[in-house]
């Protein structure tokens, strides 16, 4: 069985907050700039492969007043992704122990990925990892698995998909794969055992 990780919020912490909390010293302020002017539909066009200068220079198009603001979500986006989650790692490195086949569908610039991924030692353990920015496509459409099966010339319906988001599970599913919504590592682990899978 491929066993099939997103990365966000799965393996790695990810989230916009950890940032502008540093920013905003008011909590509602920042929920409305993360609401109205760096939104999570913005940030999936840069998943898609829009850059992030042009995603700046349209954010502040939009809400020239937030000029500063909007050029921190490019200019310190590491610090969105503060650390790994442990939990999860510990289940990966398990499985790479195992034999098991692994590979990765993540939804994340192609830019920031590489400025990311050497943060992050445990992304070498992955046979393949297909990301959206890279391939202008996203989860969960059918085509971004069908690039790993391809790719690595796995059959998806021997497949396991882990991610935090349902939707992108059952995008996962329709294309037959079988699908973990990930809420939390030991949450996870239960169901691979279970699958005998671990």
């Amino acid at each position: 069985m491929n066993i099939v990780f997103d990365l966000g919020a799965v393996l790695i912490e990810w989230n916009p907050r950890h940032l502008y909390r540093k920013v905003f010293d008011d909590e509602a302020k920042m929920e409305w700039f993360l609401t109205n002017v760096c939104h999570n539909e913005w940030n999936l066009e840069q998943d898609k492969g829009r850059s992030f200068d042009d995603a700046v220079a349209e954010a502040i198009s939009r809400h020239p007043d937030w000029e500063t603001e909007i050029k921190l979500y490019r200019d310190r986006w590491h610090e969105m992704a503060p650390h790994a989650i442990m939990g999860t790692v510990d289940i990966l490195e398990a499985l790479h122990k195992k034999g098991a086949p692994l590979y990765a569908v993540t939804n994340w610039n192609g830019d920031t990925f590489r400025a990311t991924r050497n943060c992050f030692p445990f992304l070498g353990l992955f046979r393949d990892i297909v990301v959206s920015g890279d391939e202008k496509m996203l989860k969960p459409e059918p085509a971004i698995f069908n690039v790993l099966a391809k790719r690595n010339n796995i059959s998806l319906t021997d497949s396991i998909f882990i991610d935090d988001s349902l939707k992108n599970v059952r995008g996962a599913e329709a294309v037959g794969m079988q699908g973990h919504h990930f809420v939390t590592p030991e949450g996870l682990r239960k169901d691979l055992v279970a699958r005998n899978l671990m």
